[in-house]
């Protein structure tokens, strides 16, 4: 019996189903082999309704790993509880990682997650500020649109603002360029966050290992089935510029 090729019907099919837990395509989900994450922090991913890229996306990813974790796609929502679908006790417990000007390498600090006030300024006592945040909201989609996130969700300023000074680059590396050093992939920007802010390393080595596998998949497919995986286009970040 002759071996099926990827111009066969079924295939073809098979190909194209989407996974129902990530909504990538099955040749590209790697959900089978997701590690459960047990956190004190709680994860809650808004997702811009453009950003909805299935290859290379990872917020379903990110949120497979935790029991509570909340992803929502849309451009906004009238409370955290709304968007989170659940009553929130003090939203200022909670913080969004922020995408503004402010840069930690800038600041007088050499700390990985910082604190910082609305003028972008280092907040004072930051282990006190960093050790009583409960819950973390991430902007999924490009610098443009995790800002149109942040500007159409006024409860956000009720929210402690992060950033990250990350010591290395994303992991995409050519297949996702990024315009700053310190943007990274969502399942990154929540390793760095969650093991940083819980003192749990083994955080950050199951969500990056994820996250490598993800991409290794990704290549694999890209040279069998580029169809399903095609290269990514350029971005033009000349909108992102303030």
């Amino acid at each position: 019996m002759s071996k099926p090729t990827q111009s066969d019907p079924g295939v073809v099919a098979e190909a194209l189903a989407e996974c129902p837990h990530c909504g990538k395509v099955l040749p590209l989900c790697i959900c089978d082999s997701v590690t459960p994450i047990e956190s004190r922090i709680q994860l809650l991913i808004l997702q811009h309704p453009q950003e909805q890229d299935r290859a290379l996306g990872t917020a379903q990813l990110t949120a497979r790993h935790f029991r509570k974790a909340v992803v929502k796609i849309g451009l906004s929502w009238p409370s955290l509880a709304k968007a989170l679908g659940r009553p929130v006790a003090d939203p200022s417990r909670w913080a969004v990682l922020y995408l503004g000007s402010a840069k930690v390498e800038d600041l007088e600090t050499d700390a990985e997650i910082v604190a910082i006030n609305r003028k972008g300024e280092l907040e004072p006592h930051q282990r006190g500020i960093l050790a009583d945040i409960e819950g973390i909201v991430l902007l999924d989609g490009t610098w443009s649109q995790a800002k149109a996130l942040w500007w159409r969700n006024a409860w956000m300023l009720k929210c402690q603002r992060v950033i990250l000074g990350p010591k290395r680059p994303s992991r995409y590396g050519q297949l996702r360029r990024e315009p700053r050093r310190d943007g990274l992939s969502t399942i990154e920007a929540a390793a760095l966050l969650l093991a940083g802010l819980e003192k749990r390393p083994d955080i950050a080595e199951t969500l990056i290992a994820s996250f490598e596998r993800m991409l290794a998949r990704y290549r694999d497919v890209q040279a069998t089935m580029p169809e399903l995986a095609p290269k990514p286009k350029k971005r033009d970040y000349r909108k992102r510029r303030r």
